[in-house]
């Protein structure tokens, strides 16, 4: 049977303190882990965009609007004129990572209008 998670808790901060109040070094005692995350974007290129945008079988004007940016924006993204900002290429990179998951998503974001 599993024993309580309060008291095992209580156990270890006990410990813990001991340790920090006899002066220990705590990197001994205990196990310590820093965790760093390498999220640094992709450079994207006019080209790297437009395959970006195709993985999702997306017009310019629905990708722009799935990545919260102007049609505009995403013409010039893939004409050259300026490149993507970091917060877009993360985005660009997560799509790239997980298609299958994004094309989900998209697909679950069409809602459809009937014009008059």
């Amino acid at each position: 049977m599993n024993r309580p998670v309060g008291p095992e808790t209580v156990d270890r901060l006990r410990a813990f303190t001991e340790a920090l109040e006899n002066g220990s070094d705590l990197s001994e005692v205990f196990t310590c882990r820093k965790i760093v995350l390498d999220l640094r974007p992709e450079a994207y290129s006019p080209e790297l965009v437009k395959q970006t945008r195709e993985l999702l079988n997306l017009s310019q004007t629905l990708f722009a609007e799935f990545l919260g940016v102007s049609r505009k924006t995403v013409q010039a993204w893939e004409q050259g004129t300026n490149p993507p900002q970091d917060i877009a290429c993360r985005f660009m990179d997560e799509i790239r990572l997980n298609s299958e998951f994004w094309k989900k998503r998209v697909k679950e974001s069409i809602r459809v209008t009937q014009e008059v």
